[in-house]
């Protein structure tokens, strides 16, 4: 047989090409091998057929945390990824440079899913949620954390950083200038977290381009929207600059209200993500197909959704070029959808009860060519 997998009479969705279609899928030898209006099923050892599926890259999560049995927040990846369409999942500076051979060995190595990395710049990690790592500088080592980062660069894709007051105490953004430093040594970007008590101008002017912001929608303390309801002067330059803006739903950081106005001004989220952890798995984020349909119901397409969770998401780790598209020759990650049509509730962070008529259901995920 010429192919191991054909994905047949489906509507391919991919962003990179810029391709929303009906059309054949077909992967040999764990890559995309044909996109073809019409291959016939004999040529392939296992046809699916999808009509009146949706064909896409698989998903790519930039930010959850997995490190499951050390941190109080980590989850088990293969335990819901490959049920939701994602076949890459990124994990938000739980690992330290102290703590990342333990993620590499016993989290990123074994896992079906593919599980990529942000460094933490605290040697604590995150660890214990309940206690900020930053509230003593002396925790963070911008060296270590550059030379973790240059000796894995398979699996790292930056230096995350947490701003709230929680977070660092009374040292403002002198942890983000820490994380910048170590982003720049090994030539990373940094993906922050917002937060109350820090202001949020003076984290924005400190972003530099290819720079992640993440939970843009959260509605504690500063936020991308000031007291009248307008997105901020300084969201807008950072984005111009080319600061990437993601959404991060999380337990306490995606806020409908906030969105909504932002979003009604023009200013919409690069990428898609869900934050991940014990303390959302189970509500209000479950999975990111559903933080898809949230962003749905606010106004944006299934094509755009797609496209933040997959090439852009891709483009923000650096690495577009194998993850995130369906062109000839790259790993055959993929995913299928249903829309499905009815009435659905959906929350924010903040208890904030919404009802949609469209909501996303992963049928097929692939990883690598393995169904």
């Amino acid at each position: 047989m010429k192919y191991d997998i054909l994905l047949k009479g489906g509507t391919v969705i991919d962003a990179a090409q810029g391709l929303h279609a009906v059309c054949d899928v077909a992967i040999a030898d764990g890559v995309i091998a044909a996109l073809e209006p019409d291959i016939p099923a004999t040529e392939a050892t296992h046809t699916v057929f999808v009509k009146d599926k949706y064909v896409t890259p698989g998903l790519i999560d930039i930010h959850a945390h997995v490190y499951y049995g050390v941190t109080t927040w980590g989850i088990k990846a293969d335990a819901v990824c490959p049920t939701a369409g994602t076949t890459t999942i990124v994990d938000a500076g739980s690992p330290s440079w102290v703590t990342f051979p333990g993620f590499r060995e016993f989290i990123a190595k074994p896992a079906q899913t593919e599980i990529l990395t942000y460094i933490h710049i605290s040697g604590i990690g995150l660890v214990y949620g309940a206690v900020g790592e930053m509230h003593d500088l002396a925790y963070a080592d911008p060296g270590r954390v550059a030379e973790t980062l240059q000796q894995h660069r398979d699996i790292t894709t930056g230096v995350k950083v947490r701003q709230g007051k929680m977070q660092v105490g009374d040292n403002g953004v002198a942890p983000l200038k820490l994380a910048i430093q170590a982003a720049e040594q090994a030539g990373t970007p940094v993906m922050c977290h917002i937060g109350a008590g820090v202001p949020l101008p003076e984290i924005l002017q400190l972003m530099r381009p290819g720079d992640v912001i993440t939970h843009c929608f959260q509605g504690n303390g500063d936020n991308i929207v000031d007291a009248k309801g307008r997105v901020i002067p300084e969201a807008w330059k950072a984005r111009e600059n080319g600061v990437i803006f993601d959404v991060g739903h999380g337990a306490g950081s995606f806020r409908y209200e906030i969105a909504q106005r932002a979003m009604e001004q023009g200013f919409i989220s690069d990428v898609i993500s869900t934050d991940l952890h014990t303390g959302n798995i189970n509500g209000p984020v479950y999975d990111l197909p559903t933080t898809l349909s949230k962003l749905m119901h606010l106004g944006l397409s299934l094509e755009e959704v797609v496209g933040k969770a997959t090439f852009s998401a891709a483009k923000a780790i650096q690495r577009e070029e194998q993850l995130g598209n369906l062109k000839i020759g790259t790993v055959a990650d993929v995913a299928v959808f249903e829309v499905l049509e009815g009435e659905f509730e959906f929350f924010d962070a903040h208890g904030t009860k919404f009802t949609g008529n469209q909501k996303l259901k992963a049928a097929l995920t692939i990883r690598e060519g393995k169904l």
